[in-house]
């Protein structure tokens, strides 16, 4: 497959470390065409096509943006539904998030003592996080063990400029 100095530019502008996912997406469409040179407009389409219905439009960046991070332990048996609605209906810990809050994130804390959170948030940050829940189920004890390791976590999502809630459904 040829590409086009302007293609190769755009394909250039593309995070590293999904550029060979982007580069073969866009070759698979041009294959499909019947084609063997990818063109700029070719990039572009797949941007469109992939990638610009997550981008901040003119006027989002003020929206509420929150993600949830569960217990990885817990993950093997909740799907997370009730965090989702809770959320949905703005039950319990959500109560007082108007209709310009999105979830852009729910993720598990990657197991004892927590060692995914931190790269996630970083990541979640570059796309407007302002608070993470920690969800019930690192916070209950009973029907899960405790997080030996929620002050911990708390802590470190907090060092980052983000603001952290106690809570989804519980």
């Amino acid at each position: 497959m040829e590409w086009t100095e302007e293609a190769k530019a755009a394909l250039e502008r593309v995070p590293g470390f999904v550029r060979s996912m982007a580069k073969r997406a866009v070759e698979k469409e041009v294959r499909s065409q019947g084609r063997t040179l990818v063109t700029g407009e070719d990039v572009a389409r797949a941007h469109k096509k992939h990638i610009a219905f997550a981008e901040d439009k003119e006027g989002e960046q003020s929206k509420t943006r929150i993600a949830v991070v569960r217990c990885e332990t817990v993950s093997e048996v909740c799907p997370g539904v009730a965090c989702f609605k809770a959320f949905n209906k703005r039950h319990r810990h959500f109560q007082g998030y108007g209709d310009d809050t999105e979830i852009i994130g729910f993720f598990t804390c990657g197991g004892c003592p927590g060692r995914r959170v931190s790269r996630l948030v970083d990541s979640l940050k570059k796309h407007g996080l302002n608070k993470v829940h920690l969800s019930s189920c690192m916070l209950l004890e009973g029907d899960y063990p405790a997080c030996p390791h929620v002050k911990e976590i708390k802590a470190m999502i907090e060092s980052k400029g983000i603001k952290v809630v106690e809570g989804t459904h519980h």
